[in-house]
C-alpha cells in the first residue's frame, strides 16, 4: 500500500487514510517525507517543512478547506494516477 505523508494536525485526514488501508506517517520534519507517494499538508508551513521543494517526488496535497473525505478521494486519484 502506498506511503502517505501527513501533518500531524491533520489527525481526521490520517485516520481516514488509515481506514483505507494506506501506510500513513506523520509529518514533524522534512526528512519524514523523503519515500512518500504522497504528502498532505495544511498550506500554513509547507514551505517551512521544505516539502514544496524536491523533499519527495510524490504529489503534495493541500488540506486547507477540504474535509478528510476530499483529502482522501484527491491521494486516491493522485495516487492511481
Amino acid at each position: 500500500m502506498p506511503k502517505i505523508g501527513v501533518e500531524q494536525s491533520l489527525t481526521q485526514v490520517q485516520e481516514a487514510l488509515q481506514e483505507r488501508g494506506y501506510d500513513v506517517v506523520q509529518l514533524k520534519n522534512e526528512n519524514d517525507a523523503k519515500g512518500c507517494d504522497c504528502c498532505v499538508v495544511t498550506g500554513i508551513d509547507n514551505n517551512v517543512m521544505g516539502i514544496s521543494n524536491a523533499v519527495t517526488a510524490g504529489s503534495v496535497i493541500e488540506a486547507s478547506g477540504l474535509s478528510a473525505e476530499e483529502v482522501c478521494q484527491q491521494v486516491e486519484s493522485r495516487i492511481q494516477g
